[in-house]
């Protein structure tokens, strides 16, 4: 009844999917891929392992698990479909020549998804985070796929809906061959929902997979450090206002600013210019600050271990509708994080964060420098911070070994 009553809804609305799609600037090779009509040469008679990101944010956060995958299980075809025009763009700067295939998820339609399933073979598929297709629960379980979630969660807005539509959920989600979640909480969700005990599990947070990059440099900060890391146009101001009124106090602080994007550099020189403070260029070669007060980290692929020499760090992207960067490349150095208000493309992560007083999500400057002063004044109040950072680590790391487990598993015994 759900596939004839979809098949038929979607026959209807067709027309509107395309202008939708169009007006989304998704190509004419795009929409025939989303109807299934997908090639594959070379995938018969080899197990097929499927992933699936619907956008930016779930495909880096399998960006890891799927490399591993393809060290783990060399002899499969790998898989990696995405829902949006974004997503397809990171999943081909990614992952181009390490998987077999990156293409669109189906129309969740019978006829779409019948073709599109025809088409990949998949044995086993894998969706990030949650996302809850009918018709491809149901022929998944006709055709004896196996079908997982994983790193799932659900919001508190979502989990209302779902709870309100139980009766339509329950069913679906028991389709599901496993239900691994990032936390107890989006456990407790899901089982409330009615899915299976036995194959509804906490797997943790695979973006906390990560480790500290290897730092091969030396660098003499002659003092405390705030570190502002990945700012964009806007923020080098705020940056530079909180920095003149921690200075005022803690004479030893230093500032080291990385704009996100080298083209702003002469952007951010005037800005750190008219601010009267002395500064340096590490394309300069600069390694100390025991003679200037700002540094202008303009160099590649060094931010990531420069946070092992701050004291504390701001995430930018987050003063602006960016949607700000990855927080936990500062907390993984032990180091406390601010970030300004806008974080939506790391809800989850800043959500743990937050929860576990590890890091910072401040709404105006006054309130930046309010926290920034505190961890720098209070040793108890910044140890805390160290601490919960860490515990969070701890608390949170597993999940890509879960899931590779869960593969090799599913491997041995098919």
């Amino acid at each position: 009844m759900i596939g004839f009553i979809s098949e038929l809804i979607y026959r209807l609305i067709y027309p509107f999917i395309i202008i939708f799609h169009k007006h989304g600037n998704y190509s004419d090779e795009a929409i025939k891929l989303k109807k299934g009509y997908v090639a594959t040469e070379g995938f018969d008679g080899r197990r097929v392992i499927m992933f699936h990101g619907v956008s930016v944010g779930e495909i880096n956060a399998i960006e890891k698990l799927i490399k591993k995958s393809r060290e783990s299980f060399p002899d499969a075809k790998i898989v990696v479909t995405t829902g949006t025009n974004t997503g397809q763009e990171i999943a081909h700067k990614k992952l181009d020549g390490i998987v077999d295939l990156v293409t669109y998820f189906p129309f969740d339609t019978p006829s779409c998804v019948k073709r599109f399933l025809d088409n990949i073979k998949p044995d086993i598929i894998l969706i990030a985070e949650t996302e809850i297709w009918p018709n491809i629960a149901i022929e998944c379980k006709m055709r004896e796929i196996k079908l997982c979630i994983i790193n799932g969660r659900i919001s508190d807005r979502t989990y209302k809906s779902y709870r309100m539509l139980k009766f339509f959920f329950k069913p679906l989600l028991n389709y599901y061959a496993g239900i691994y979640t990032q936390s107890g909480e989006d456990l407790d969700k899901f089982l409330s929902l009615g899915t299976n005990p036995d194959t509804t599990r906490r797997m943790n947070n695979l973006k906390f997979d990560v480790t500290a990059p290897e730092v091969d440099f030396q660098f003499d900060k002659a003092g405390r450090v705030l570190l502002a890391a990945s700012t964009h146009s806007g923020e080098d101001k705020i940056v530079l206002n909180v920095y003149s009124k921690l200075k005022s106090i803690h004479n030893d602080l230093k500032l080291i600013i990385a704009p996100r994007h080298l083209s702003r550099k002469d952007e951010v020189e005037t800005l750190v210019g008219e601010s009267g403070y002395t500064y340096g260029f590490r394309s300069d070669g600069t390694d100390s600050m025991l003679d200037i007060d700002i540094m202008i980290l303009d160099t590649m692929g060094e931010l990531g271990k420069m946070f092992y020499y701050a004291d504390i760090s701001f995430i930018g992207g987050s003063f602006n509708k960016t949607g700000g960067h990855n927080p936990l490349e500062s907390i993984i150095f032990s180091k406390p994080v601010i970030s300004g208000p806008s974080i939506h493309n790391f809800k989850d992560i800043y959500s743990i964060i937050k929860n576990a007083k590890a890091g910072f999500v401040v709404k105006s400057e006054e309130e930046f420098f309010d926290i920034a002063g505190k961890l720098l004044s209070d040793k108890d109040f910044y140890n805390n911070t160290v601490t919960a950072g860490n515990d969070v680590f701890k608390s949170q790391q597993g999940a890509l070994d879960f899931v590779i487990n869960l593969l090799d598993t599913f491997v041995t015994n098919s």
